[in-house]
This record gives C-alpha cells, sequence and structure tokens, in this order.
C-alpha cells in the first residue's frame, strides 16, 4: 500500500516524463551542439534548432498543464472556501492569491477556516510555509 501523503511526499514525479523524456531531450540537445560545432552546416542547424524546439515543447506542455491545474484548484478552492468560511471572512475569499489557495487545498474542512484567516491577517504567501502549517492533510491524488 502507497504512503499516506504528507508534505514530504506530495510533490508529484513522473519518472518516465522528468527523468526519461526531459533526459532525452537534453541528451539529444547535447548532441546536437557537438554536432555543430564539429560539422557546421544547415543540416546540423536544423538539428539543433528542432531539439531545442523539442526541449521547449515539453516544458512547455508540462507548465501548460500546471497552469490549468492551479486555475481548477483556485476555483475548487473558492467553493469549498464559501461552503466552510465563517461569515466574517467570506468578503474576504477574493483576497487570496492563486498562490495561497494552492497550498491551502492541503488543509483539512475542519482547519481549513482558521488556516485561511492566519494567511490573510499575516499575509502569508510562501507555498511551503503554508503548508508546513496544515496539521490535518487533506491528499490531492488527481495533480498532475
Amino acid at each position: 500500500m502507497a504512503q499516506p501523503q504528507n508534505f514530504e511526499n506530495h510533490a508529484k514525479f513522473v519518472p518516465a516524463f522528468h527523468i526519461v523524456t526531459l533526459g532525452i531531450f537534453f541528451i539529444n540537445l547535447i548532441w546536437s551542439i557537438s554536432r555543430v560545432i564539429r560539422s557546421f552546416s544547415a543540416q546540423t542547424v536544423m538539428s539543433l534548432l528542432l531539439a531545442i524546439a523539442f526541449l521547449l515543447a515539453a516544458l512547455y506542455a508540462r507548465m501548460f498543464a500546471l497552469t490549468v491545474q492551479d486555475r481548477v484548484i483556485r476555483l475548487e478552492m473558492q467553493l469549498r472556501l464559501q461552503k466552510l468560511l465563517p461569515a466574517d471572512l467570506q468578503p474576504r475569499i477574493p483576497e487570496f492569491a492563486v498562490a495561497q489557495l494552492i497550498a491551502l487545498r492541503f488543509a483539512s474542512d475542519r482547519e481549513l477556516p482558521d488556516l485561511a484567516r492566519k494567511v490573510l491577517d499575516e499575509k502569508l504567501s510562501d507555498r511551503k510555509a503554508i503548508k508546513k502549517l496544515v496539521k490535518e492533510w487533506q491528499p490531492d491524488l488527481l495533480r498532475a
């Protein structure tokens, strides 16, 4: 059985992407640079440009997926906060930055109102610092 998710192990690491795919693209980039240096031609320059494009495409694809995930988390958290926050904090929901909402998503329903108040009142913005304040970790098993 998998270990329960917590602060120490919540980051998503996909070996097939982070090691294999990016590794192959990086090796291809280095190989293409060496080919341009050793044997400059239109073909080697084109190979180098394609190697750069492949690496950028992989990085941007990951970045785009994470941006969409952040937008979904923002919406999910705004709905959760509307349901769970006391009346005095309801009008302050728009004050939350996306980074704060992303960090708060790991808080249990029981601790979210107090933690949300603390984040707003103390103007906490560092994701890691906010996540470390979570005592009852609610795992996010659908992250990209």
